[in-house]
């Protein structure tokens, strides 16, 4: 289907393709992947002909159609269906001459091709689509100028999905997308006829909807078949081959150059050294394994607050009085919370985390907060805020008045930011190092919870797997607001749906949560049936009443979980204590010096060996009860 031979191309001087090659079977589903700023998008716009490559040749299956998503979102007084159903360009013409044909045999030739081409279900297939996208049956009717621009750009991909092009090139599509259409975009792609080529950091959509993988990095262009965990194994296995066959390759060499420099001037040897000579000057290097910078920063500790961080009584949320979008909330937050907010796009995930953040006060009832409760807030559109001539540096120095350069950097140093980048300024800076920037501001004061509204735009899948590890170290509550499954999967341990004016606790995992979304899609037709309307009514009560049990679990849990928690900083201090000991013992002058003092300190370790062993003990004992009471 696609063929890229020798492909070169440069930026302002900047090698991005160096000779690169690959083919892309007809038929396979391929994520394209590599770090931020490889030139992955470079590569979509120089198969779609949007710019030439410097040297080298890109080729498409003759006759094969190539679509994409527009990089303008339709506007207008159209409606999305309209929009999406103009996209089939076929269609479109074919209708468009039976309008006006007057050749009997034209007329019939056009009816059969529009009906080889499904023409009679390509109302009902563009309306399943902008479902799964996010639009009910009213928003499908509604003038695409009454959008934004992210449900605009949502129209776009009904558009070319809908047109099911021979090569569907897809760049980040899930940017725009809540969970649920991650999740059915997930499915749909999974299933999709013909050949995908995409461009995601999404780990799960490259797990469940493509079959191979293309890296691309330091300009090359490799093809491994399978999903991306796969990739990842194969790659990890073929560089440790390399790195042990450079390893032995040097052995070699030492060898050999020792033999020369100790025998080169003895007589008896001297032939032998010559041809060990010739033998080193053939000897090719084997280029090692040249890891990728990786990225890892870190969230602050808070101080430990008395529970509950956060309660609300009957609270009702909104922008005017009489249209509340949430009501009759009571809920309880507390420090160990690892929350995941799910639920469609427009029913209240960011208004609701803006009450959290106290960025919005409530219409009626209850909130109480501690009184000490420093909440931290990140999304995207903070990046707006981001002064565009400032740098990481100043940014970052105007939080710690008064402190050392040294210090603004060693805090930027936890997020990433070397010295190479605390300097750059923002307008420069990437999608993802000003996500870092934002990360960096928004948990300077070590606050006692943490709302991220989807924090992995824009960052790629080291940077994506960082963020997983630094909210897991994080010692505070968070919650969480993402359409990536992984991220959701790794760090939250407790989900709360958003919907119907509500928010509630979910019975169940993700796993459970995507058959829900796409069982309901499939089987939305059926919402009249009444024996289906008592089915869904007696599993709703039966899931209410597992919610209520689930609860109770966890809060019977929580003393536990402090338990261990205090077991596990009793451990770390007792083991810190007894190292320190260990490197007095391991001090020669110790022993000519004053007995007691040997006696004292061999006492103490031993004290301390004992106390270790009560605490381990101890920490072992709550973990079992932990483990009965799950």
């Amino acid at each position: 289907m696609l063929h890229i031979n020798g492909l070169t191309y440069r930026i302002a001087g900047r090698l991005i393709l160096d000779d690169a090659s690959a083919v892309v079977p007809a038929g396979h589903k391929v994520g394209l992947v590599g770090p931020n700023g490889t030139g992955k998008s470079t590569l979509l716009r120089l198969i779609l002909g949007q710019i030439n490559a410097d040297g080298g040749t890109i080729g498409v299956q003759r006759g094969a159609r190539v679509g994409t998503v527009a990089q303008e979102a339709p506007t207008g007084s159209m409606t999305p269906l309209d929009v999406v159903m103009e996209a089939d360009l076929e269609r479109t013409a074919l209708l468009a001459e039976a309008e006006t044909s007057r050749d009997p045999g034209r007329i019939s030739e056009i009816h059969t091709r529009l009906a080889d081409i499904g023409s009679h279900s390509a109302h009902a297939r563009a309306g399943a689509i902008l479902h799964g996208l996010g639009f009910d049956a009213a928003m499908q009717a509604r003038e695409m100028s009454s959008f934004s621009g992210g449900w605009r750009m949502r129209v776009a991909l009904a558009a070319v999905l809908f047109s099911e092009p021979d090569l569907l090139l897809l760049d980040e599509p899930t940017n725009y997308l809540d969970l649920e259409g991650t999740l059915w975009l997930e499915d749909f792609l999974a299933r999709y006829p013909r050949t995908i080529l995409i461009v995601s950091h999404d780990r799960d959509l490259l797990n469940e909807a493509v079959d191979s993988i293309l890296h691309l990095d330091d300009g090359k262009l490799v093809f491994y078949t399978g999903n991306y965990d796969r990739f990842e194994r194969t790659r990890r296995e073929k560089a440790e081959r390399q790195m042990a066959l450079k390893t032995k390759q040097e052995d070699q060499r030492r060898h050999m150059e020792d033999f020369v420099a100790r025998f080169r001037a003895k007589a008896s040897k001297a032939r032998q050294a010559q041809s060990r000579i010739k033998a080193l000057a053939r000897l090719q290097p084997i280029v090692g394994v040249t890891e990728a910078r990786t990225i890892t920063f870190r969230f602050p500790n808070p101080d430990e607050l008395p529970p509950p961080l956060i309660t609300m009584e009957g609270v009702s949320i909104g922008y005017a009085a009489d249209k509340p979008v949430l009501k009759r909330l009571n809920l309880r937050l507390d420090m160990e919370d690892r929350i995941a907010l799910l639920g469609s796009n427009g029913n209240g995930k960011s208004t609701f985390a803006k009450l959290l953040a106290g960025r919005l006060e409530p219409l009626a009832g209850t909130v109480r907060k501690s009184q000490r409760l420093k909440v931290g807030y990140f999304a995207q559109h903070q990046a707006d805020e981001l002064e565009p001539d400032g740098t990481p540096l100043s940014h970052m120095a105007a939080l710690m008045k008064g402190e050392h350069e040294s210090k603004v950097r060693a805090r930027l140093g936890a997020f990433g930011f070397g010295a190479d980048t605390a300097t750059v300024k923002v307008s420069s800076l990437s999608g993802g190092e000003k996500a870092r920037l934002l990360f960096a501001c928004m948990s300077f004061s070590a606050p006692h919870l943490m709302i991220l509204d989807e924090p992995t735009n824009h960052l790629d899948i080291d940077a994506r797997e960082a963020l997983v590890h630094a909210i897991n170290a994080y010692e505070g509550a968070v919650i969480l607001i993402s359409h990536d499954r992984h991220l959701l999967a790794a760090s939250a341990d407790r989900l709360w749906v958003v919907a119907d004016g509500g928010v509630a606790p979910f019975d169940g995992d993700l796993d459970d949560y995507r058959r829900l979304i796409l069982g309901g899609t499939a089987s939305s037709g059926a919402k009249g049936d009444a024996v289906g309307k008592a089915d869904a009514a007696a599993a709703k009560a039966d899931r209410r009443d597992a919610r209520r049990e689930a609860a109770d679990a966890r809060a019977a849990k929580a003393p536990l979980m402090k338990l261990a928690k205090a077991a596990e900083q009793e451990i770390e201090k007792l083991s810190t204590e007894r190292k320190r000991i260990e490197l007095q013992l391991a001090d020669p002058a110790l022993y000519t010096g004053p007995p007691e003092k040997l006696a004292t300190l061999t006492r103490n370790r031993a004290d301390l060996d004992r106390r270790i062993s009560t605490a381990e003990e101890k920490w072992l004992e709550v973990q079992s009860a932990i483990e009965a009471a799950d």
